[in-house]
């Protein structure tokens, strides 16, 4: 099925929203969120001829922004540059906060849920992502990232259980 320019922006319309927010949680970075995400939809446009199905779109989108995502995270070790920004530990949420104006759920705001997730490695942050923001399994996920769909249910569990744990220290 090749999408139309105007049946493209539909289905993104749709989920921007939910992009950016993954991409944010991932690269705890607004300005690197905000250009994965624009990147993840030049390349989704591109390609967008090679989409057979209209229900598959969310999940496609997602895989091609967790790409960019973990394409910018080799980056930053490369760089040894996990030295994140004070915007986005000290929640300069411009660009969140315009996105909030637009129905976005307080969690995009709230810098303290951020901060605990945070503290989670980029593989825990990227399964809890990728289930919570894309909606995927944990089989889909094992795929994704070629582990059996039990080491991610314990992975996401494991993340989960260290959340809880910080939740109840703050």
């Amino acid at each position: 099925m090749n999408f139309t320019p105007h049946e493209f922006a539909e289905l993104y319309q749709e989920i921007y929203i939910d992009l950016y927010r993954y991409a944010l949680y991932i690269l705890r970075n607004a300005e690197d969120a905000a250009d994965a995400v624009s990147d993840a939809v030049l390349d989704g446009f591109r390609q967008r001829g090679t989409l057979r199905e209209r229900e598959r779109f969310r999940q496609w989108m997602f895989a091609i922004l967790a790409n960019k995502c973990k394409h910018k995270c080799k980056e930053y070790a490369k760089r040894r540059a996990f030295e994140w920004t004070d915007q986005a530990e000290e929640g300069d949420d411009s660009t969140v906060d315009q996105l909030a104006d637009e129905t976005v759920p307080d969690i995009s705001r709230n810098v303290w849920i951020r901060e605990l997730f945070y503290k989670l490695d980029v593989e825990e942050r990227e399964i809890l992502s990728l289930h919570l923001f894309a909606g995927y399994s944990s089989q889909e996920i094992g795929h994704y990232l070629g582990q059996p769909a039990g080491t991610i249910r314990s992975k996401e569990h494991r993340a989960l259980e260290k959340l809880r744990k910080e939740m109840g220290k703050s």
